[in-house]
């Protein structure tokens, strides 16, 4: 493989930063083998979580309060004087509200000028009138809002057969877990039992709400229709037969115990698992109860406690930074960082789902089970994304037992959707009219196949020998055709954003066979190019994820942006272009002491324009993996390069 001169200095300098970046990898690892680090969302998770305490009338942890209002004061705009959805990110009116009323439940002086600056822009944005639903929901549980401004969701509706057009195996799985022990909550219509008795009457402006959808392409018929429906709800709300309404919520309880998944939680996110604990106080179960009890624990589990904030994760990831730090592990090479991954693939062996069919059975009947959650536990919900990249990792290290890795791909494929592609949790998610629900405002009420989860599994059947004209890779790659955007990027549904999508695709068409000569990998690497920042390095902002899909959202390069358009276009054959070289130079350039990279800003997706992520382990096993593939290339070892990622 010939390839041309780099700078001995830069090559020095990426030696030197690859084994320093292992090194610290090395040293983050758990005892056990695994890898897991913090996963940070906006303020609404912590805010809920102060919420949830004094709704639930628990004693006041001052310490632990003093610390989350420390955490919420810290991540206040200096710019709108509100809070975003991420890092420098633009005011949301939501998350403003709830980050303001936590503030005023743990003792924040309403006079105080962080408090007056944020109660006047949330009243600019038209006040907690114009709120989202769960937000309206939020407030309707502490009578600070009305239940009348929250869509009627009967619990009646975990009774309907399959094929009505309103059916929970038609949600994504976050949707569900969320939902159904909401429908309990909606339907009895709890006051907190918090004694302080707070509310937020001053965020109100007394006009009419102008509130917007962030679904990506709603339609005014389907809108129109679920509204009148709404109508038709509210009017008969209270005249359900009572054995039909006891016998709905009797349905929710028992759906939500049957997943309610130990100290993990329902669903394994916050959202759910917290509405499962307000489901189990409502129908009179004692704190002490095994199943409040544990539910209750599991939200526990999600604090993040620092000597000086604390703050509420979403959820964990330790399945998806295990598997991606080993392979990180394994392109820097030798022995002791080999067995590292080896290890992780140990822990991760472990933690195969094959003895629980979950929600996504309801599509796919008679497909074994055998993938993997992205949390510690979640065995109704596997995940695709997680389960490709597991095994490729299993699969790069030739591990000796081939029945874990056989068991993956036969769940993967037995999920592939009718267009090819693949979603993340279900098989066929994509009834896009129910986004346009009322109670669907935030656009995220489906797992419809997406461009970056299909480019994982492409790469994972890719990497084990499936040929390119199987029909079921040629279904997926045509699918993934079809989805490149006019400028040549992809869309990246989990990761911000288009590079995110981008380098997933490049990956996928690379372990295909697809070369540099194809047209849709010449167009993509010309994107990336016109796109890489003055400073060598790469960014994007999550505003990118716009409801016009203008594209690309130029920002300040970040080290795992960097290093997934490094990979990307080393995966296209552009080692030796001055792209690479001036990626490589940045990241080499901005390692930190520790020898890992820092990085503020979020890169990870939740729900496109509602929710996102900042995946802590990302600059710190991303750059690893691209500045040591950039090594080996170089260096004429494809031995460590020959896989889908």
């Amino acid at each position: 493989m010939a390839t041309l001169p780099v700078s001995s200095t830069l090559l020095a300098a990426i030696d030197a930063a690859v084994d320093r970046a292992a090194a610290a990898l090395a040293q983050a690892q758990r005892p056990d083998g695994h890898w897991v680090f913090e996963l940070e969302a906006d303020c609404t998770i912590p805010a809920e979580y102060v919420l949830l305490r004094h709704y639930l009338g628990e004693p006041v942890d001052s310490v632990l309060e003093a610390k989350i209002g420390r955490y919420l004061r810290r991540i206040q705009s200096a710019d709108h004087h509100g809070w975003g959805l991420f890092h420098a990110g633009a005011f949301d009116v939501s998350a403003s509200i709830k980050a303001y009323y936590a503030l005023k439940m743990i003792g924040d002086d309403v006079d105080a000028r962080h408090m007056v600056r944020a109660r006047a822009a949330i009243l600019q944005a038209g006040g907690a009138e114009a709120a989202n639903v769960f937000t309206r929901i939020q407030l309707a549980l502490f009578d600070a809002g009305p239940w009348s401004a929250v869509p009627t969701m009967p619990p009646e509706i975990i009774l309907l057969p399959r094929w009505f057009p309103i059916h929970l195996s038609k949600m994504s799985y976050w949707a569900r877990t969320v939902v159904v022990p909401l429908l309990v909550l909606c339907a009895l219509k709890p006051v907190a039992r918090n004694a302080k008795g707070i509310k937020v009457d001053e965020l109100y402006t007394g006009r009419p709400a102008h509130r917007k959808t962030q679904a990506a392409d709603p339609k005014w018929l389907w809108t129109l229709g679920f509204n009148g429906l709404d109508r038709l709800l509210k009017g008969v709300d209270g005249l359900w037969p009572r054995k039909l309404r006891q016998r709905a919520i009797e349905a929710c309880k028992a759906w939500v115990t049957e997943r309610l998944n130990g100290e993990d939680g329902l669903g394994a996110i916050y959202p759910a698992m917290a509405n499962s604990v307000m489901m189990f106080d409502l129908l009179g179960y004692a704190p002490d109860h095994p199943q409040r009890a544990i539910a209750r624990q599991s939200v526990e589990n999600l604090l993040v406690i620092h000597e000086e904030e604390a703050y509420c994760q979403p959820c964990v990831s330790p399945v998806w930074d295990t598997a991606l730090a080993a392979h990180a592990m394994m392109e820097a090479g030798g022995e002791a960082n080999e067995a590292r991954a080896e290890a992780a693939l140990d822990w991760l062996t472990l933690r195969q789902i094959l003895d629980v069919e979950g929600d996504w059975a309801e599509e796919r009947p008679g497909v074994r089970p055998g993938g993997w959650a992205f949390q510690y536990n979640n065995h109704h919900y596997p995940d695709l994304d997680d389960t490709a990249v597991v095994v490729m990792a299993m699969d790069r290290a030739q591990v000796a037992d081939r029945g874990p890795i056989d068991r993956g791909v036969e769940w993967t494929v037995g999920l592939q959707s009718k267009n090819g592609g693949w979603g993340a949790f279900d098989a066929d998610n994509a009834y896009d009219y129910l986004n346009n629900l009322p109670f669907a405002d935030h656009g995220a009420l489906l797992d419809p196949p997406t461009a970056d989860v299909s480019a994982r599994c492409v790469s994972m059947l890719a990497q084990l020998g499936e040929p390119l004209d199987s029909p079921r890779m040629a279904a997926a790659i045509d699918y993934l055709r079809r989805e490149q955007e006019p400028e040549g990027s992809w869309f990246g549904r989990w990761g911000v954003n288009h590079i995110y999508g981008t380098w997933s695709v490049l990956c996928a068409f690379n372990a295909a066979g697809l070369d540099a000569s194809d047209p849709a990998v010449a167009q993509a690497v010309g994107w990336l190019k016109r796109i890489q920042n003055e400073d060598g390095g790469w960014g994007e902002d999550c505003a990118s994820y716009a409801l016009d899909r203008s594209g690309h959202a130029p920002a300040p390069s970040t080290a795992s942006q960097t290093a997934w358009a490094m990979l990307g276009l080393m995966a296209a054959g552009e080692v030796d272009s001055d792209a690479v070289e001036r990626g490589a130079a940045w990241l080499a350039d901005r390692q930190e002491a520790d020898g890992l990279w820092g990085q503020e800003h979020y890169t990870g997706g939740g729900f496109p324009r509602v929710f996102y992520l900042r995946y802590h382990g990302y600059p710190k096993y991303f750059p690893l993996w691209a500045m040591a593939r950039y090594r080996n290339l170089k260096r004429s070892n494809p031995r460590r390069i020959t896989v889908g990622m």
